[in-house]
This record gives structure tokens, sequence and C-alpha cells, in this order.
């Protein structure tokens, strides 16, 4: 039953994705913007918690 749960909201998900796509293509591409601004915003203070550490944790 989990398998099959799991799949209707991988396929409602991907025809919402789809949808918003068709209907605005201009905000989907924000969407993306978005999203690729998160991902590097964490990748960056990923990056500054390593160097701390790295340093020995001095403030």
């Amino acid at each position: 039953m989990a398998v099959n749960s799991r799949k209707i909201a991988v396929y409602v998900l991907v025809v919402f994705v789809l949808y918003v796509i068709i209907t605005d293509p201009a905000k989907a591409a924000d969407y993306v913007q978005i999203g690729f601004e998160g991902i590097s915003d964490a990748a960056n203070a990923l990056g500054d918690f390593a160097t701390w550490v790295a340093n020995g944790g001095d403030s």
C-alpha cells in the first residue's frame, strides 16, 4: 500500500510541475531559479562550516 501511495504522490507532483510549466513558463523559471539559489546558499553555508571546523572552531 505504501508503494502505491508513493507512486501516486510522485505522479501528482509530476502533473503539477508540468501544469505550471505549460501554463506559466516564466513563473516556472522563477521557481527553478529560487531552488538553485537555495541550493547555492546551503552549499556556501556548508563550506563556511567546514572552514570553521578546519580552523579549530575559533570564532
